[in-house]
């Protein structure tokens, strides 16, 4: 490490009932919202709370994985109101969805000119228009990090929109409103959460800054995770695992993911496999497979101390190695009963086509050594 550089939101807001704060928020930022929701209809209240304050409110909600043409319709719909302020309250699509609109609020070129992949990669100049981030998972992180993830509906492939410009205004975190989510979400979500953290920490990018919270959300999930999963009403694992997920956004934001968010990518573009699912499956054998290629390739990685490191936390154990972590995470993955890829329909037959479009995935460049495809291959296989 020579330099590095950490981005986050100007303001992180984190408590209890703190979502009550956001319409007074808004109100200092602009005169008519955008609200970005989810099929539950859980923002009933922000709106009613945003009117309070005098600020016209139009809504827009997502139904499930974000889309290029959900994202440039709800833009069309944003400038047609004139809104100048954009608040999302939601999941990691909700959020994703949103931060693409405030974004594209104040740039003007069309959408798929700043896309990755299947658009031209043209950097985006000016910064979002006031965005407030509000999750209601304790999973994705998204309300912190610089990039939303969309699916190009053409060419079934999830592609990022990306700036240090889409950082939210203000991440507003409440673990009250992760309260109600079902075990099987709580599950999928935050193995995300730990995803998230493992594999910056891992990762060649990583930095003290990333390093710091990416430890604290490991330590936090590996303690809370299974509470929250077996008691939804445990307020203490729900607010650790809330943390944690805020820590996984922060790490990733700023020292690059691996091969597990490397296969997520196409995965969800090809299946319909909700993507913490696909990080939960894949997490134990990729580290398992790392951990092996590591040691066979280059034994002086210090990646191979950090997943020694995981693995003292996740265990409790001092003397706890490298290739425990795997192992604890694999019996994690099966006690919180997470769906296997065949599940979604994922077939051995597919694994040649996935692993040849995660090859080229950019999340594969923060892993901490190139896997071959028959490394890749067998990691797939055996998640399947």
């Amino acid at each position: 490490m020579v330099s590095f550089e950490f981005a986050a939101p100007t303001r992180i807001i984190f408590g209890e009932g703190r979502v009550d704060d956001a319409a007074k928020l808004a109100a200092g930022m602009g005169s008519r919202a955008l609200v970005v929701e989810g099929q539950s209809g859980r923002a009933e209240r922000l709106v009613r709370q945003l009117r309070e304050q005098g600020i016209p409110t139009a809504t827009l909600r997502v139904g499930s994985e974000p889309t290029v043409s959900l994202v440039e319709q709800g833009t069309a719909d944003a400038r047609r109101e004139r809104c100048d302020v954009v608040l999302a309250l939601g999941g990691g699509s909700v959020i994703d969805t949103g931060k693409a609109i405030a974004v594209l609020l104040t740039n003007d070129a069309p959408l798929r000119e700043y896309l990755e992949v299947v658009g031209k990669g043209r950097p985006l100049t000016n910064h979002s228009a006031p965005f407030i981030a509000i999750p209601t998972t304790a999973g994705t992180g998204a309300e912190v990090t610089r990039n939303a993830v969309l699916m190009a509906e053409q060419e079934r492939v999830k592609v990022s929109l990306r700036s240090a410009l889409m950082l939210p205004a203000v991440a507003l975190i409440d673990p009250v409103l992760t309260y109600s989510l079902p075990p099987a979400v709580t599950a999928s979500t935050g193995l995300d959460a730990l995803t998230q953290c493992i594999e910056p920490f891992v990762s060649p990018n990583a930095n003290p800054l990333s390093d710091a919270v990416a430890r604290e959300g490991i330590r936090r999930a590996a303690g809370a995770l299974r509470r929250a999963y077996r008691d939804g009403a445990d307020v203490d694992a729900r607010r650790d695992m809330a943390v944690a997920s805020l820590c996984g956004g922060l790490a990733l934001a700023n020292a690059k993911l691996g091969a597990v968010h490397g296969f997520a990518s196409p995965l969800g573009g090809m299946f319909p496999i909700p993507h913490g699912v696909a990080c939960a499956r894949l997490l134990p054998a990729v580290a398992e497979i790392n951990v092996r290629a590591l040691r066979a390739r280059t034994p002086s990685s210090p990646a191979l101390e950090r997943y020694d490191e995981v693995a003292r936390v996740v265990t409790g154990k001092h003397t706890a190695s490298a290739e425990e972590a795997a192992r604890w995470l694999r019996d994690l993955v099966e006690d919180l009963g997470v769906p296997t890829l065949s599940a979604y329909g994922v077939r051995d037959e597919d694994v040649a086509r996935v692993v040849g479009a995660a090859r080229q995935a950019s999340s594969m460049q923060g892993n901490p050594i190139t896997l071959t495809v028959d490394e890749l291959e067998e990691a797939l296989r055996v998640s399947i």
